[in-house]
């Protein structure tokens, strides 16, 4: 599939009545069943590797207390601070930069510790922990262009473990 200036970036993510040629459990799997095909010189440009069966995984990080609320204010507060204590460095001239710098620095503390708190505060106990949520697959398949599916489908059947697989 050409990918020229007229068409969209979509285009380049959609292949032509594609047909399913793998299903895997890990994206390595699929991966490897991708890298074989180009090792088999086939034109792997007629493929996609998609993640289907999504589910939402939620990692609880830890406990949500005041201290780590305050922590975390003053965290954020500190990269805040410092971001505003440049931009007015780079637009504002000022006679003395540590000055400037600790001033922007205690205002971003400031404002931050206290918009977690109200935060925390407003959420009365209801989700008193901290956590990353990420979206993954289940599964891994490989589709291909319909023009060359049942050649793609013939070379993995040689692949090593192939036939094995096929009866699971």
């Amino acid at each position: 599939m050409a990918f020229s200036q007229s068409q969209g970036v979509s285009s380049v993510f959609e292949l032509e009545f594609p047909q399913s040629v793998g299903i895997y459990s890990s994206y390595a799997d699929a991966q490897k069943a991708v890298d074989f095909l180009s090792d088999k010189k086939f034109e792997v440009q007629n493929l996609a590797i998609v993640g289907t069966e999504l589910k939402s995984v939620e990692r609880v990080l830890g406990r949500k207390t005041w201290r780590t609320v305050l922590l975390n204010g003053l965290q954020s507060g500190v990269s805040t601070g410092l971001l505003v204590g440049l931009l007015m460095l780079i637009f504002l001239p000022v006679p003395n930069i540590l000055v400037l710098f600790l001033v922007a620095l205690a205002i971003g503390i400031a404002i931050s510790i206290v918009f977690q708190a109200i935060g925390y505060a407003l959420s009365q106990g209801k989700r008193d922990f901290t956590s990353v949520t990420q979206t993954i697959a289940t599964k891994y398949e490989v589709l291909c262009e319909h023009k060359v599916a049942a050649k793609a489908r013939e070379l993995l059947l040689q692949m090593p473990g192939a036939r094995a697989s096929a009866f699971e």
